[in-house]
């Protein structure tokens, strides 16, 4: 076995670096498989009608967010208008609903971390289930206050709301995880 079979194989048996070759894979596939399906499902180029009329989840998951939206605003009394991509709100504003507002990447990394983290399987499915959940909440929160106060006028110095999604949801994401990891790494009562 030459040097460097050795030296991989001694990488390989790092957990640490197992963990992130794992990762990095897993999330490059989910994010991938999301951006190929969209590709597919989207009329223009290369379209598979079975696809888009039968089995399309990123239009029922569209749907999802903005219906959850319309329904949380007309809660509280507002008057709303939608359709398959857009959102509006009778005196005040709303949303086109692009691909990169349903937080697939966000989800992909999620997703592939969760899979991935060394441990029991099976401590693993409700955290993920919560996350998910979580990261659809706050999403829907975002397209509500987007709804209400975006304004489009161009201003200096600011941060994209894409951006600063972001950066809320992984800082909750971080603080979900070390709970998590606080308690699948507590000795279990025998």
């Amino acid at each position: 076995m030459s040097k460097l079979n050795k030296s991989i194989l001694s990488l390989w048996s790092e957990p640490y670096i197992r963990f992130i070759i794992w990762f990095i894979a897993l999330f490059f596939i989910l994010y991938g498989f999301n951006i190929a399906f969209i590709g597919v499902t989207a009329k223009g180029g290369l379209y598979i009608p079975f696809l888009d009329e039968h089995l399309n989840y990123i239009n029922w998951w569209r749907t999802f967010a903005i219906e959850s939206t319309a329904t949380v605003l007309r809660w509280f009394n507002y008057i709303v208008y939608t359709n398959d991509y857009q959102l509006r709100v009778i005196g005040r504003s709303g949303f086109t609903m692009v691909y990169s507002c349903l937080g697939y990447g966000v989800m992909s990394v999620f997703i592939a971390f969760v899979l991935t983290f060394p441990g029991k399987i099976k401590a693993r499915y409700g955290f993920l289930f919560l996350g998910l959940v979580i990261i659809q909440l706050l999403n829907t929160i975002r397209l509500v206050l987007l709804s209400l106060y975006w304004n489009r006028r161009p201003k200096y110095l600011t941060i994209d709301h894409h951006d600063l999604f972001n950066i809320i949801v992984y800082a909750v994401l971080i603080i979900l995880v070390y709970i998590w990891l606080k308690q699948v790494s507590k000795p279990s009562k025998t």
